[in-house]
């Protein structure tokens, strides 16, 4: 998510960030990791939202989040765009919902028993 949004946040002051923007507009996939891991500007919200509203009827978008969609909005401060996002994003979507411990933590038990 944070190249995204880095991208989103410079693309019109620099030419790479540009060229960057529209090779994922052309993508036929895109994956962004921790969506709404941390509270998102106003700003970056918006051009998040366009980014997606481009993009969201031609290419397949993976995404992963910590979140419950009702999070969203306090998460953007905004329950308008939020609706607006997930209404994209859930478009023609399937929806896995992953339970249990992280895979992550498996091999650290000893760290977390002491």
């Amino acid at each position: 998510m944070e190249e995204i949004v880095s991208t989103l946040k410079t693309r019109d002051f620099v030419r790479s960030q540009a060229a960057e923007y529209k090779k994922m507009l052309r993508a036929g996939l895109i994956v962004i990791d921790d969506v709404m891991l941390f509270p998102r500007e106003k700003n970056v919200a918006v051009a998040f939202f366009n980014f997606i509203n481009q993009i969201y009827e031609s290419t397949s978008i993976i995404v992963t989040t910590n979140k419950k969609p009702t999070e969203w909005a306090k998460m953007l401060e905004d329950e308008v765009i939020a609706t607006a996002l997930l209404d994209r994003i859930l478009f023609r979507s399937e929806v896995i919902n992953l339970t249990g411990e992280s895979y992550r933590m498996q091999n650290r038990k000893t760290f977390l028993d002491k």
